[in-house]
């Protein structure tokens, strides 16, 4: 549909670019789509970096807690932490923290360590709310210049004596423009969002079998 609009806009076979045609959506079609790519801009900027943050916190070391149990079992408690503290994942800041809790009732264990699971989950999912607050607000923005882009066109349809394409052309620009980029933006914010809400999942899902596995260690009866 949107390319047979530019298509009918053309001019004596020189067709508009798209510089030109958000031009010809008027002040306030520029306004619109100026907001919308910040937005998407924001919205990329958010992605990428969330995306390396939870794939630094997804890095699994198979060995990490076959080596955490050879420690713990020896008593070598300082070399577990120093293992910890060397690993720098959100698994071995929840286990650091355990190991610091040895000799304290089981419970308190527990608690200190879901406590630094749910500061790390808190620190992967920092700044997903913006995107997915992009992922409603673009296309409503969107159609917000859609509905102006409609009132300008219909304005300039009840004060022009003769009413041409011309005429109408600034607002139907409009509302067709902000009405793309809206829904474009939306639809990659969107899922960019539930792309990584899922990566944070499976990242909190290893978080909670490593600390189980942890706490299970804690009460195996010594040899």
């Amino acid at each position: 549909m949107i390319l047979l609009f530019f298509q009918d806009a053309a001019v004596e076979g020189e067709s508009f670019s798209l510089i030109e045609l958000i031009a010809q959506g008027g002040i306030l079609g520029i306004a619109i789509i100026s907001i919308l790519l910040l937005l998407s801009i924001v919205g990329f900027y958010i992605f990428f970096e969330r995306s390396m943050t939870i794939s630094k916190a997804a890095k699994v070391d198979e060995s990490f807690m076959a080596k955490i149990r050879s420690n713990v079992k020896t008593g070598a408690i300082e070399t577990a932490r120093g293992l910890c503290q060397s690993t720098d994942t959100p698994v071995a800041n929840m286990i650091e923290k355990g190991l610091l809790r040895i000799g304290r009732p089981l419970s308190d264990i527990q608690t200190a360590v879901e406590n630094v699971g749910n500061l790390e989950v808190s620190r992967l999912e920092n700044r997903m709310s913006t995107l997915a607050t992009i992922a409603g607000a673009a296309p409503m923005i969107g159609f917000f210049g859609t509905v102006t882009g409609m009132i300008s066109a219909f304005y300039e349809m009840a004060t022009q004596e003769n009413v041409t394409p011309d005429v109408l052309a600034g607002g139907i620009y409009q509302a067709l423009l902000t009405t793309a980029f809206g829904l474009f933006i939306g639809i990659l914010a969107y899922v960019g969002y539930n792309y990584l809400v899922s990566r944070v999942n499976k990242v909190i899902f290893n978080m909670e079998a490593t600390s189980l596995e942890f706490l299970d260690l804690l009460q195996e009866p010594a040899n």
